[in-house]
């Protein structure tokens, strides 16, 4: 699949992909490795995994990462519940082997197991993996090397088919060189403005366009300020999708709709501190 091919194909399904990613998913794809995106929380690092498992229509597995993840929540754990009745139906039918309670009728995949488990190829979504205690890193590394995990009363399940994984990391903590090792890299940051409004239209293409200029220029001036949570790529969406249902056209002239309408922007009492009704009406003017 050639590098265009990937880029119309995410066009189509609403994402903008700039050449580094779009290079990067290709070598993912053609050498079968997982692929790492980091960058600001915001930025649409979740959506790249959504919209390739859209673009090759096959399922999106996701393994959303947490303090404490361990193995029983992201590859697997037994069905104890079901296996206590196994044990008492066999004990009143006089029987007493617990062999067959060890089997997959009793294994519970969890998102790693089930990824490897698929006859499609899946995506393979590791979100926020710097979320996660160092450890759990220790249990990525065969599946991440060998598409393989080992269940100690089965023994080693290898994949029957390679899943497309892709990790994402907010820079919440270093991740280990092992990892990393693993992984292509790709960093993506807050888009420029001509990507930010390819993004707003390809997302919303009714929008009119002095709006999309206003809405994209507001915030690409606030990404300047000295502010305590960035507004990302989903905020603006979420933004512009507010204004458009409250029927505004022109941010100028409309000033209280907008003034109300930054609770999509800005998420802490200083953020809103920080960009005042002056502060918009300045970055209003500029673009209006």
């Amino acid at each position: 699949m050639s590098l265009q091919d990937i880029q119309q194909g995410l066009a189509k399904v609403g994402y903008v992909a700039g050449d580094r990613l779009t290079m990067a998913l290709h070598l993912a794809q053609k050498l079968g490795r997982p692929l790492l995106l980091e960058g600001p929380a915001g930025v649409g690092k979740t959506e790249v995994a959504k919209a390739l498992a859209a673009k090759l229509d096959t399922r999106l597995i996701r393994l959303q990462c947490y303090e404490g993840l361990d193995a029983s929540h992201a590859i697997y754990e037994w069905n104890y519940q079901r296996q206590l009745l196994a044990i008492r139906a066999s004990e009143s039918q006089g029987g007493t082997s617990e062999a067959h309670l060890f089997t997959d009728d009793f294994l519970l995949k969890r998102p790693l197991l089930e990824a490897i488990s698929e006859e499609v190829p899946p995506v393979l979504l590791i979100d926020e993996i710097d979320r996660a205690d160092e450890e759990f890193e220790a249990y990525l590394l065969e599946i991440l090397s060998d598409f393989q995990i080992t269940i100690p009363e089965l023994g080693t399940i290898r994949a029957r088919s390679k899943p497309i994984v892709i990790l994402t990391a907010n820079g919440t903590r270093d991740l280990s060189d092992a990892l990393r090792r693993r992984c292509l890299y790709s960093f993506i940051d807050y888009p420029s403005h001509e990507t930010e409004m390819a993004i707003l239209k390809a997302q919303m293409p009714n929008i009119e366009g002095l709006l999309a200029r206003q809405i994209v220029g507001v915030v690409q001036s606030l990404r300047k300020e000295d502010l305590e949570k960035t507004p990302g790529v989903a905020e603006m969406l979420d933004w512009a999708a507010a204004l458009s249902g409250l029927g505004v056209n022109d941010l100028a002239k409309s000033r209280s709709e907008v003034q109300a309408t930054l609770v999509c922007l800005l998420k802490t009492a200083a953020d809103f501190d920080a960009a005042p009704p002056e502060i918009m009406d300045q970055f209003i003017g500029k673009v209006a």
